[in-house]
Order: structure tokens, then C-alpha cells, then sequence
């Protein structure tokens, strides 16, 4: 990056396109990192703009910038202390009202603000008309309207923030608290190093709220004599108020946001927008849940009608490849580690590469359509009962992605107790990494009803979880969870960009799993399978007297109540390690490709088996991965106590479908 480049930050609402305007000014030229002294992802990216060098920060998506949680605090922070040249400002302009808080909280900064309202087609879909030229006089900063999805707008914002540069932020006034805020000016500007630091207008307003992060400025950066008077003034002022004066100023701005809606926006009368009506089905109190759980049917149903064909193609391929090595190489061991370990075992893997990416795709879909905040609202009145944080929501849908991202996101959870609870119970979502467990055995024993099986495979998971938490709630985690109000996005036109972006992100990463962990993990049970305590076996044809076949007889009296034989067990041994390699480690011990694979195990197994088994990976620890972030995020006391209850919880679940099948 030039030294000479000028750094700008993106900031908005959550669900106003932040991400993508950050994108589609970015391009390819960013790279990901972490904030100082935290785990919070930061993005970086660059561009360049009439000769001009810009670095881009991506701030984390926030409601406002009072601090109370991380990602309030890191965005603050970095406005106050790095002080960028412009901060873009992406509002929704059908939610104009909700996003404008954020917009003057930066004005009250400092901060040189360039407005951008998104998603103006959407607001005009749902009858909203926008003057945003009257928005931009009346709080004296540029607006540029764009509809980022599409790319429209993105070179006027471009051209805008060049014009930006060397403006000086407008000086924002709440005619109520007026007096007092110019009185505690006064007495800050004094002190000459805090007037250079930060905005003293700002720091006044913050210390009339009470905030604890400006007051210790005060504490740590003010000479003594003025820091004395400026806390003497403060309490003063705070005592002519009865009411909370941080309530106070949120309504002062709530009245200054509401007269400027008034100017701006006007709503055309109309008709039920298919918004409307779409929430009236999928928000609703008693349709919203059913609603939820036939979407999700119809998304695995699609997934693994339409990846069959091509997960049969790569069965087919290495199958091919398979044969042909083992026809043609003369060195056994050779051939074998190409057939057994490669092939029946590494290909078994990449074979579910289709329905794992139709499944991703099918999730972005629902997610971009803005289904998914309609999924986590309906799951929200269920989930209080049971004793989860609303907030708690989001990381648990996240968790059909993935555990590890979906344990960290429950850092926007404020308490600590509704946090932890979270994360112990995010592991039982069923993750991408169990579908090929799945989509197997459903194709072996239930041919015609995968997609019902698999997805009752996610309500077992979902329900187990709430179940949990209740009783966590009770015992460990005592007391009611706290409240929260979740802001609905409207619902998008999905676009093929906005849906296989993240579609290939999440398969590129299950990819480079597959061509490390896993491999590494086929590789170790094809070598252990060709030897054992006699020495070099040379193939897998004598897997009897190997070190897996030791492995899976030392553990399996413990399932023999389920039927699993001693290959099952050292599967699901490993799977603790990745759990796409459970049938990856199943395809080396038995010698074939997925394909055959189905056939063997219908043969060992009863359906009734086969669903237990189904379970058992669901409930079970998901990888090694998500077990080391629930370290890092809440403990080593947290993480065996997680490990253990999954453990306990899976093998009795297990046992209770095998004890149910037997007296049906």
C-alpha cells in the first residue's frame, strides 16, 4: 500500500449492505485480519480513485456507538483515535428513521461523514419517496443514493468521497441541552491536550450520558485542576435533570431524526406490499415455525435431488481412477495407498463436494432474500422459553454453516452468562461437515425420503439444543435472560453475485479442509490400516490385524448395545478430528468409493441403525476446531464440560432410537 494513501472506514446498520458497497469498492484488493487485543475480524481493502490511494476499513456493523458491546467499542475507537479522512455512513432508506441514529451519533464525533442511502429501489417498492438532496442540507453532509447489489451508485459514491476529502464536519446542535453542553466546552478546551485528541463537543455529550470510556479519558488524560472542575460541572448539571439523562439525549435525537423524516420522506397510500404479505405468513405466530421447518425440507430436498447426478459422476471418476492404479502399479503399497487411501477415501469425501455446495447455495439464497432474520425471529419466541439470550438467534442459525464462526459471532451477546450458555449448546447445530454422514445413510436406507430424514437430522439438533439450555438454565446458569428488539431487514431480490459469492467462499474453505485435515486424516487411517502389532501388513486386505482393527475392538463393546461395528466406531474416532472424515475413513477400512460404500453398510446395518448412527453424528463433538473455539472464547472448564455432555447426550439418544425401533 502507497504511504500517501488516504484512510477512509465504511460503517453502517447490520443489513444495510455495508459488506457489499465494501466489496464492490474494494474488489479483490482486501485482506481479513483481526482488531488489536481481540478476535473481531477486520477487513481491509484498497482502491484507487482520480490518482488517489484509498485504504478502506470495513467497522463492524453497529446500531450505534455507545460502546456497551466489542464491536461498539472497536468502531468508536477507531473513529476517535485514528480519526479517518471520511467515514461513509451506508444507511437502508426503507428503514431511514432507525439508521439516522447512527448518523448523528457520528456527527456528534467529529466525524467528516458521507451519507449513502442503499437499497433506494426496495424503498421505493414499499412506497417511500426520499428527498436526498433535502437530507444532505439539512444536516450539512454530502448523500450519494446507490443500489449496491446492482452496482448503481458505486461511481458517484467513488467521485463523492474524492470531493469529501477536505470538508469540515457540520456542527450538529440539540437546542436542549445547548447551555449546558457550550458550559462543560468551556472548561474542557482548557486543557490543551484533550481539545487536540478528541472532539471536546463530543466528550461533553458523552459525560452528560454518563459514559464510563470518556470519563476515564478525562481521568487518565486531563490535568488534575481542570479534570476536578469538569467533573464538579458534571454532577451539577446532571442534578438539575430528575430524569436519566442519557435517555434525555436519545429522545432529543429521536425528535431531531423525526423532524428530518418529515421533511425528507413522504409514503405513497397503497396496497399490501408482497412484503407485507410474505411476513404475514412467515412471522406469523402460528404459521412462522411450520413455515421455517418446510423451507428448510425443501432446501435439502433440492439439495440432494439436484447434486446426485454430479456427486455420482465424481463417485464414478476416482472409482475409475482406483481401478485403473491398482490394474497398472506393480508396487503394492503404492497401489493401495492410491486405491484404499486416495480413492475409497479421499474421493468418498470430494464426492459430497455437490450437495454440500448446492446446500451452501441454498442457504445464501435464504439468507440474502432476508428469510434468514425472519428464521431467527420466529425461533426467538421459543428460544426465551427454553432460556436463551434473542441475540442467541443468530449464532445458533449460523451454527448450519459452521460452529466455529457461529461460536464467535455470540461475542455481540453483552451478558456473560447468556453468552457461555450460547456457546455450549451452538456445537449441537448440525454443521456442513455432517451432511456427507447424512446424505449417505439417508441414500442407503431411506431412498425417496432424504431430504425428510436429513432435515429432521436439524430439528433433532435444534430441539436437543433448546432442551439444554432449559435445563442449563436451571441449574447452572440461573436467572432469566435479558431482552432484546431485533430489526427485520426488508426482504431482497437475491442477485447471482450476492449468492454465489458467499456460495464459493464456503465451499472453497470445505476444499482446503478437504485437501488438509481430511487428507491428513485418510492418510493416517490407510497407514494404520496396513499396519499393526505384527509389523508392515502391506494392504488393507489384512485390516483384521491392523491398528484401526485394534482401535475399534478396544472401543466397540461400548456400542455394541447400537449395532455398529468395530469400522463404524474408528469412523466416528477420527470424526473427531474433521467429521467429513467419517466416510472418508469408512470408504478406506471397507476397500471401495462411496458408491459401494451405501451397499456395505445396508448390509451391516438395519434402518433403525443407520438413523441412530445418524444422530449419534449429530450430537456428538463436531471437530477438533470447535472445540478449541469454545476454549477460546469461554474456557477450558467450559470446553470439557462440553465435550462430556455431547458424549452422554449422543450415546443415550442413540440408545433411546435403537430401544424405540426395537418395540415398534
Amino acid at each position: 500500500m502507497n504511504k500517501k494513501a488516504v484512510t477512509i472506514a465504511v460503517i453502517g446498520n447490520p443489513n444495510t449492505g455495508k459488506s457489499t458497497i465494501f466489496n464492490s469498492l474494494t474488489g479483490l484488493k482486501q485482506h481479513v485480519g483481526n482488531w488489536p487485543g481481540v478476535t473481531v475480524e477486520k477487513k481491509v481493502g484498497e482502491f484507487t480513485h482520480k490518482g488517489i490511494n484509498f485504504k478502506v476499513i470495513d467497522l463492524p456493523g453497529v446500531y450505534g456507538l455507545s460502546a456497551e458491546s466489542i464491536d461498539e467499542k472497536i468502531a468508536r475507537d477507531f473513529i476517535v483515535k485514528t480519526k479517518p479522512k471520511v467515514v461513509i455512513d451506508i444507511l437502508d432508506a426503507s428503514n431511514l428513521e432507525r439508521n439516522l441514529y447512527l448518523t448523528l451519533q457520528l456527527l456528534e464525533i467529529g466525524a467528516n461523514v458521507l451519507l449513502v442511502l442503499n437499497k433506494v429501489d426496495i424503498a421505493k417498492e414499499r412506497g417511500y419517496e426520499i428527498n436526498a438532496k433535502k437530507l444532505g442540507e439539512l444536516l450539512g453532509i454530502p448523500v450519494v443514493t446507490t443500489i449496491a447489489c446492482e452496482g448503481i451508485g458505486i461511481e458517484k459514491l467513488k467521485d463523492k468521497i474524492v470531493d469529501s476529502l477536505n470538508k469540515k464536519a457540520p456542527i450538529l446542535d440539540y437546542p436542549k441541552f445547548t447551555p449546558y453542553i457550550v458550559e462543560l466546552v468551556n472548561i474542557i478546551s482548557n486543557d490543551k491536550k484533550l481539545k487536540r485528541n478528541y472532539n471536546v463537543k463530543w466528550l461533553a455529550i458523552k459525560l452528560l450520558e454518563g459514559d464510563p470510556e470518556v470519563r476515564n479519558i478525562i481521568r487518565t488524560e486531563c490535568e488534575n485542576k481542570i479534570k476536578n472542575k469538569i467533573f464538579d460541572k458534571v454532577i451539577k448539571i446532571r442534578n438539575r435533570f430528575k430524569t436519566d439523562m442519557e435517555l434525555e439525549l436519545a429522545n432529543e435525537r429521536y425528535s431531531i431524526i423525526s423532524h428530518i423524516v418529515k421533511k425528507v420522506m413522504h409514503k405513497k397510500k397503497g396496497k399490501l406490499t408482497v412484503s407485507d404479505m410474505l411476513d404475514e405468513v412467515f412471522t406469523h405466530k402460528y404459521l412462522g415455525l411450520p413455515s421455517f421447518f418446510a423451507l428448510l425440507w425443501m432446501a435439502f430436498k433440492f439439495t440432494f435431488d439436484v447434486s446426485a447426478p454430479f456427486k455420482d459422476m465424481i463417485t464414478m471418476f476416482f472409482g475409475w481412477i482406483g481401478d485403473h492404479a491398482s490394474s497398472i502399479i506393480q508396487n503394492p503399497v503404492l497401489a493401495s495407498f492410491i486405491k484404499d487411501g486416495i480413492c475409497n477415501g479421499f474421493g468418498t469425501v470430494l464426492s459430497f463436494l455437490p450437495p454440500i455446495a448446492f446446500l451452501f447455495l441454498m442457504f445464501s439464497l435464504l439468507e440474502d432474500s432476508g428469510y434468514m432474520a425472519r428464521a431467527a425471529f420466529v425461533m426467538d419466541r421459543l428460544m426465551k422459553k427454553c432460556g436463551l439470550h434473542g441475540k442467541s438467534v443468530i449464532p445458533l442459525v449460523m451454527g448450519f454453516g459452521c460452529n466455529v464462526p457461529a461460536i464467535m459471532a455470540t461475542r455481540t451477546l453483552e451478558d456473560e452468562k447468556d453468552r457461555i450458555l450460547t456457546i455450549i449448546v451452538n456445537p449441537l447445530m448440525s454443521c456442513s461437515a455432517r451432511l456427507p454422514v447424512y446424505v449417505l445413510l439417508a441414500g442407503a436406507f431411506f431412498a425417496g425420503k432424504e431430504g425428510t430424514v436429513i432435515t429432521s437430522m436439524y430439528i433433532i439438533g435444534i430441539l436437543v439444543a433448546l432442551f439444554l439450555a432449559w435445563i442449563f438454565r436451571k441449574i447452572i446458569f440461573k436467572g432469566k435472560p435479558s431482552h432484546f428488539v431485533m430489526e427485520l431487514p426488508p426482504y431482497n431480490r437475491p442477485t447471482w453475485r450476492s449468492i454465489l459469492g458467499p456460495t464459493w467462499t464456503r465451499t472453497k474453505l470445505f476444499l482446503r479442509k478437504a485437501g488438509t485435515i481430511i487428507f491428513a486424516v485418510v492418510v493416517l487411517v490407510w497407514l494404520l490400516s496396513i499396519t499393526g502389532p505384527t509389523g508392515f501388513l502391506g494392504n488393507t486386505e489384512q485390516i483384521d490385524k491392523s491398528w484401526v482393527s485394534v482401535i475399534g475392538h478396544a472401543l466397540q463393546p461400548l456400542f455394541q448395545p447400537m449395532g455398529w461395528d468395530w469400522k463404524i466406531v474408528v469412523a466416528l474416532f477420527f470424526g473427531f478430528l474433521a467429521k467429513e472424515s467419517v466416510v472418508g475413513t469408512l470408504g478406506t477400512l471397507n476397500g471401495v468409493e462411496e458408491e459401494k460404500l451405501g451397499t456395505i453398510l445396508a448390509h451391516t446395518l438395519t434402518p433403525v441403525n443407520a438413523f441412530a448412527l445418524m444422530v449419534f453424528t449429530l450430537l456428538y463433538v463436531p471437530c477438533v476446531a470447535s472445540m478449541a473455539t469454545v476454549k477460546q472464547e469461554a474456557g477450558t472448564k467450559w470446553m470439557l464440560l462440553t465435550i462430556a455432555y455431547e458424549l452422554i447426550v449422543a450415546y443415550l439418544m442413540s440408545l433411546l432410537i435403537i430401544w424405540i425401533g426395537g418395540i415398534t
